[in-house]
């Protein structure tokens, strides 16, 4: 490989420099950022203009609103401490001249704060529409209203992550020009980090109340899910809203902020001045099909949500591919040698620019469609997978675990299968690996477009949950009403199955286009050290490069482990907390008297924030240890092992969860014997083991692949400089990797240790357990 291919990269930002007309159109995608920002607020206000329900609803409701934000405002200060102290360490790593650095650090804050933002709002308004929602399925016409209430939820929170997403980017590009793409790693990474602290902790929150409330509420005491007698339904509620609302907004706008972001970073290599620019304008046509898939959710009489929101999806996709292709060829010139600011080697290559941009959105948005069917197959209860699930609640909870865990197991396959069929369809479109790499996170893009309608399916899912629970606590709505909440409580399950498979695929496709930018970071730092890039060096047959694929999967095993272990706990506090409640206060099982429901919240708060440390830890510091330990071609094979494990690990997690959950909502629904039957009991358990696999590990998994990615990405020049040249000191790599491998080990310790919170069921130990004394 020539110098001059290994600096083409570093050659086309040096070489690129925005014109008036190249400023316009990133003007205009600002304005169109700014746009979906405006009609945000207009569905915003028109969710909050539903009738509220009844007073005993509202007052649910408002315990719900305050539990949530209680707990948000508790993780920001909390994290803030740790994003100030990694801005710090961003600002110390090598970068061209101190504005990049400056830049890098500073929009690394903006993405996090964004991300934060995003989150929060998504807290927000879902513990408003949940009680709307549940207020709207009373009236005539209950499910067309509740169904659009909820489905405009989310339209807000998908208006606000495109915006924000898109501006920030817009906003790096006309400030930094040619420097972009360095400044958006750090925006990126800010993002993703942010999203996955809120993932683990919304998540671990969310399924400890769940859990615990389903443990003693309807396997102990056989009363239903949401009863007011169980101390832990508003934290279970509450829950629903850190977790799945908030951390899922985040996680998605982490997702869309990455992905433009390696796309960014790519196509200012493939394209030059026009690679900069494509990527803005592919995901600005994502806002106007987002908003129009918002606005055409309808629900027909006595039609499914299900079949109303995938129609609005398939739509506003097949409108973004035709407007997409359009752009391809309007913006793009027909041959290669058309681009502006583009190296000599890639100018030669031969092809159509136009053509590739536009088939690889294809991709991607035809990805996003096949993900979208594939995993509502194995989650929707109008399918064989979970009514199969379902059967085996006959012969008992064993039988439903293992079951589940076949669903998952064998959907894992397929869905890796397609989205690995699509990251190797957008790679053949050129001969060029920086192109075909750009051709890979364009593809990201075009699923991407879809992105506003995403996260409105998934934030649907949530506010349908905490409807029915507002429904059912408040005892003021019956018959269809009731029946208009449990259906579309499905709907949101296999809904939020759905979005998760689309974000896996969108971490996957970042990730290796993201793997690009690690291989070409790499090959401009040695090139400034003097020294030739070898590609024997990262040939997968090498002892150093199995190594650290080896130790990428299993990071991802244990990031894994360590979520559902911290559930475990956190569940089991509640469980005694619960227990305690109903043998101290007799009153409260025939209503006499009121539970403690804001002990069990602050259970929850207080775990949740306890196990975000070592999680964290292991994301940023495992692939430091790696690269600086043992070189970079042993952390290229680290994240492509983290890549592969964390792609079947998600979808299988995610499936198998979303799979027991329905299956539980059939047996409800009278099948097999209905509610208080053993089967229904069965049901109970695959569920309660599905919750901490589909909420908490599963989700998290797509920001960690990201996460590591973008610190391989930020480490590079660092690890080159210590490894070759005149700065070389392996004294000081060694110190780095010893130094980062004794932290995750003290961290895995300490979380080790509170395996002994769950000690014997006795009165004394529930207590302590109660009071976050063990």
């Amino acid at each position: 490989m020539s110098p001059q291919s290994l600096a083409q990269g570093n050659w086309a930002a040096e070489q690129l420099v925005l014109t008036g007309g190249d400023r316009g159109i990133v003007a205009v995608v600002a304005v169109v950022a700014l746009a979906a920002l405006v009609i945000g607020y207009i569905l915003l206000r028109e969710v909050l203009a539903a009738g509220q329900g009844t007073a005993k609803m509202q007052e649910i409701a408002t315990a719900v609103q305050e539990g949530a934000a209680a707990y948000l405002n508790r993780q920001f200060r909390t994290l803030g401490i740790f994003v100030a102290l990694v801005f710090l360490l961003l600002f110390a790593l090598p970068a061209e001249d101190w504005m990049e650095r400056l830049g890098r650090s500073l929009f690394f804050i903006v993405g996090a704060v964004f991300s934060a933002a995003i989150g929060y709002l998504g807290m927000w308004l879902s513990t408003r529409a949940n009680v709307r929602v549940a207020a709207a399925a009373n009236e005539t016409g209950g499910r067309e209203k509740a169904t659009r209430i909820a489905f405009r939820t989310g339209g807000v929170v998908g208006m606000m992550t495109v915006g924000l997403g898109l501006f920030g980017a817009a906003l790096v590009v006309l400030v930094y020009a040619g420097q972009a793409p360095k400044v958006l790693e750090g925006f990126g990474f800010g993002a993703a980090l942010l999203a996955m602290f809120m993932r683990v902790g919304g998540g671990i929150f969310t399924k400890a109340a769940d859990v615990g409330a389903d443990l003693v509420g309807k396997v102990e005491k056989n009363i239903p899910e949401d009863d007011p007698r169980n101390a832990a339904t508003i934290a279970d509620n509450v829950g629903d809203n850190v977790g799945d609302c908030a951390g899922m907004a985040a996680d998605l706008f982490e997702s869309y902020a990455v992905t433009l972001v390696a796309a960014l970073i790519l196509g200012t290599a493939a394209f030059g001045t026009q690679g900069l620019m494509f990527p803005l304008i592919v995901p600005a046509i994502g806002v106007l099909t987002a908003v129009l898939g918002v606005y055409i959710t309808k629900a027909r009489v006595g039609e499914s949500g299900l079949t109303a929101i995938n129609r609005s999806f398939y739509i506003s996709a097949i409108i973004s591919a035709v407007l997409c292709t359009i752009a391809a060829f309007a913006f793009l010139p027909n041959t290669f040698s058309g681009l502006t600011s583009v190296s000599p080697e890639i100018g030669a290559t031969e092809g159509n620019p136009a053509m590739v941009a536009a088939i690889a959105v294809i991709i991607g948005i035809v990805l996003a469609g096949i993900i979208l069917w594939l995993t509502g197959y194995f989650t929707g209860t109008d399918y064989r997978p979970v009514k199969d699930v379902g059967k085996t609640s006959l012969t008992g909870a064993a039988t439903v675990v293992l079951a589940g865990i076949s669903v998952g197991f064998e959907s894992a396959v397929y869905t890796a299968i397609v989205i690995g069929g699509a990251v190797y369809g957008a790679f053949l479109l050129s001969g060029s690996i920086t192109v075909a790499l750009f051709a890979i996170a364009l593809a990201g893009c075009g699923l991407l477009t879809t992105v506003g309608v995403i996260v409105a399916m998934d934030t649907f899912g949530p506010v349908s949950d905490n409807a029915q629970g507002i429904a059912e606590m408040s005892g003021d709505v019956h018959g269809e009403g009731a029946q208009i909440l449990t259906e579309l409580d499905a709907v949101g399950n296999t809904t939020k199955a759905i979005t998760k498979g689309i974000a896996i695929a969108t971490a996957v496709l970042a990730a290796t286009a993201l793997f690009g930018s690690y291989t070409d970071a790499i090959k401009q730092a040695l090139l400034g050290a003097g020294q030739a890039f070898a590609d024997a060096d990262f040939v997968v047959y090498g002892p150093g490069i199995l190594v650290g694929l080896i130790i990428g999967a299993a990071v991802v095993f244990m990031f894994s482990g360590l979520a559902v272990n911290a559930v475990t706990r956190a569940a089991g506090a509640i469980v005694f907390e619960v227990r305690r409640q109903f043998r101290e206060n007799p009153g409260i099982m025939d209503g006499t008297t009121k539970p403690e429901y804001g002990r069990v919240v602050d259970i929850c708060t207080k775990d949740s924030l306890r196990e975000l440390a070592t999680p964290g830890l292991l994301a940023v510091l495992a692939p430091i240890a790696v690269g600086f330990g043992l070189g970079v071609g042993p952390l290229a094979g680290y994240l492509a092992g983290a890549i592969a494990s964390g792609t079947l690990m998600a979808v299988f997690l995610a499936n198998s969860g979303g799979a027991w959950d329905n299956a539980k909502k059939l047996v409800e629904d009278g099948h097999h014997g209905g509610k208080g039957s053993d089967a229904h009991a069965a049901t109970i358990i695959g569920d309660t083991v599905g919750d901490p696999f589909k909420d908490t590990a599963g989700p998290a998994i797509n920001p960690l692949i990201k996460v590591m990615n973008l610190v391989a990405v930020l480490i590079a020049p660092a690890i080159v400089t210590l490894s070759v040249g005149a700065d070389a000191s392996p004294a000081i790599r060694a110190a780095i990797a010893i130094f980062s491998v004794l932290v995750i080990i003290g961290a895995v310790i300490v979380s080790k240790r509170r395996g002994t919170a769950i000690a014997e069921d006795s009165p004394s130990e529930g207590e302590k357990v109660a009071n976050g004394a063990a």
